[in-house]
C-alpha cells in the first residue's frame, strides 16, 4: 500500500488499530502515539535484545505504550531519562536507587515520573533511545503524531553520541513497507513488536538515512 503523505499514514494506522481492537487506553488513539495490545511483549523482546548497561541511563518516551519499557528498566535498576510532554520542561532523570522499590511502578507512569524524577535541562551522553511511533517502515523511517518532538529528542541524543541506538516499540500492524519521509526525520535502528524484532544498520549522512 502506497501513501503520499504522513497524515495519510496516521489516519490509516489510527483507524486500523481502532477497528481491529488492538489499541488500548487512553482512547481515542487518534492524535496520539497509540497504546496497544502486546506492549509488554514488545518491551521484553527489545530489552532482551539490547541488554542495557545498568550504569547508563536510557532515554525513554513518556507515552503510554512505552510505560512497560520504563517499568522494566527501573525494576532492573537502570535509570531512565524521560522527556517532559512537548519538552516544555526539558527532561527528568529517574533513578530507581533514589526512589526505592515501593514507588517504582508509580515512577514508571507519566505523572509519577514527573513527580519523582529530577529535572535536567540537558541530556547527558546516552547509548540507547526508546521511542514510540504512529508508524514505522522496514527501512527505519519513523512517523510520530506530528509534533516533531521524538525527532528532536533523537537528534539531541545523536549530537552527544553519534553511535546511539534508537529503537521503537509498536504493534506489528504499525510496521509498513515504506512511509513518506522528510529531510529532518531521524532514522531508527531497531523495531520491536509483540510478534517480531527488526534490527537495522542505519547510516546517517546529514539529514538522509538508508538501511545498510
Amino acid at each position: 500500500m502506497r501513501f503520499k503523505t504522513k497524515d495519510e499514514v496516521r489516519r490509516y494506522i489510527w483507524s486500523l488499530m481502532e477497528k481491529s481492537g488492538v489499541s488500548l487506553p487512553p482512547h481515542p488513539c487518534w492524535g496520539r502515539i497509540p497504546n496497544f495490545r502486546g506492549a509488554w511483549d514488545a518491551a521484553n523482546r527489545l530489552l532482551e535484545a539490547l541488554q542495557p548497561n545498568s550504569l547508563r541511563p536510557v532515554l525513554v518516551s513518556p507515552d503510554s505504550p512505552q510505560r512497560p519499557v520504563r517499568l522494566l528498566l527501573l525494576r532492573r535498576g537502570i535509570p531512565i531519562i524521560m522527556p517532559t510532554p512537548r519538552l516544555r520542561r526539558g527532561y527528568v532523570y529517574i533513578d530507581p536507587q533514589d526512589i526505592g522499590g515501593k514507588y517504582i511502578r508509580y515512577a514508571s507512569t507519566l505523572k509519577g515520573g514527573l513527580s519523582l524524577g529530577r529535572p535536567i535541562k540537558e541530556l547527558p551522553h546516552i547509548n540507547i533511545v526508546i521511542e514510540g511511533c504512529v508508524a514505522v517502515d522496514r527501512l527505519g523511517n519513523r512517523i510520530g503524531k506530528g509534533g516533531g518532538y521524538g525527532d528532536r529528542e533523537i537528534k539531541e541524543a545523536r549530537k552527544l553520541n553519534p553511535s546511539v541506538i534508537v529503537a521503537v516499540t509498536c504493534h506489528s500492524s504499525q510496521v509498513l513497507d515504506r512511509v513518506p519521509t522528510d529531510q529532518w526525520d531521524e532514522p531508527i535502528n531497531i523495531i520491536s513488536t509483540e510478534r517480531f524484532l527488526i534490527s537495522l544498520g542505519v547510516e546517517t549522512e546529514g539529514n538522509t538515512q538508508r538501511g545498510v
